[in-house]
């Protein structure tokens, strides 16, 4: 079985895209999560099931689910896959220059500010050579680093569930109102914004959405139209063309505010709603550079809530 297999580069990728699959249990999503193709993601586990003679998905449920076979490679694939990840890390380690490669998982709605800035540090002060770079959700950001296949995030999600992680303080944001620039009624009561406008928010699938959706359910707010989005610049693109009214954090807003959107922010009128962003890595792995990538990033982020929001936003802003 495995370990008469000769362990190349195609059957590394396979094994990867059979984990992913695994991990999402949706070919499609996993698929999604690796950059392929649905029809691509099929072909990695047909030439796995090939090569180890062995069904390894249960096609006739759906989802599909792992046949016996199929729960026992997904052990030994981790495994293997950890294994080459720390001969990698070791070997970066090796020599006069102690990074090579750095693979960074970003959080979509603060990626495009950060990425200069984290470009520079990384190279002028740590002689990082190649750099790979992931937008994307918490969600997104899980999996890289369980597969190894990212170094670090800056994320919304601390991963407490997960072992062997070194954890450094971004900063902690509350929750604006967000309302159209044209919008003249009230403001003190969300039943009162929303006999005028409808909630635009994330959607479930996100870490935002799902923490918005159960703080609404704590306070009893049912909205009566919501319309969902997984990009925080869907979302103030249709609150700026007066659609809805919605809940965003500074952070989420620097893109929209960046580009000029016809919005107007005010204080959330219910409290309590909040959310960190924390820089997560392997621990030891990377020695400085993470805690440098934290404090590059509140300092970053910081700058561009200032120069875009002013000092309304700023002040629901901790860095510590």
């Amino acid at each position: 079985m495995l370990d008469q297999q000769k362990l190349t580069p195609a059957l590394i990728r396979s094994l990867e895209v059979f984990i992913a699959v695994a991990e999402t249990g949706q070919m499609r999503a996993g698929a999604k999560l690796l950059n392929l193709t649905q029809p691509a993601a099929s072909q990695h586990i047909l030439a796995l099931e090939k090569a180890f003679d062995t069904a390894l998905l249960d096609r006739g449920t759906r989802p599909a689910r792992l046949t016996h076979a199929g729960a026992r490679l997904l052990g030994k694939a981790q495994k293997i896959l950890d294994a080459i990840s720390d001969m990698e890390t070791e070997l970066r380690h090796i020599g006069e220059k102690s990074l090579s490669l750095l693979r960074v998982g970003l959080q979509a709605s603060i990626a495009t500010t950060l990425t200069p800035s984290l470009i520079d540090l990384a190279q002028q002060t740590f002689g990082v050579e190649d750099i790979t770079l992931y937008a994307g959700q918490s969600g997104n950001h899980e999996h890289l680093l369980r597969t190894k296949r990212a170094d670090l995030a800056i994320t919304s999600n601390p991963f407490l569930d997960m072992d062997g992680l070194e954890r450094h303080h971004v900063l902690t944001e509350k929750y604006l109102l967000v309302l159209p620039g044209s919008y003249n009624g009230p403001t003190d009561k969300l039943d009162a914004i929303q006999a005028n406008l409808p909630l635009v928010r994330f959607g479930d699938t996100t870490n935002a959405g799902r923490q918005i959706a159960q703080h609404l359910r704590r306070l009893r707010f049912e909205p009566r139209k919501v319309i969902l989005a997984d990009r925080s610049s869907m979302v103030t693109s249709c609150v700026s063309a007066g659609q809805g009214f919605s809940m965003l954090t500074p952070t989420l807003l620097i893109d929209g505010m960046v580009e000029n959107m016809n919005l107007q922010l005010k204080e959330l009128p219910v409290s309590g709603l909040s959310r960190t962003l924390t820089v997560v890595a392997r621990k030891a792995e990377l020695r400085d550079l993470p805690r440098a990538f934290a404090i590059r990033s509140s300092q970053e982020l910081i700058k561009q809530i200032r120069a875009q929001m002013g000092s309304m936003a700023e002040a629901n802003v901790t860095l510590s």
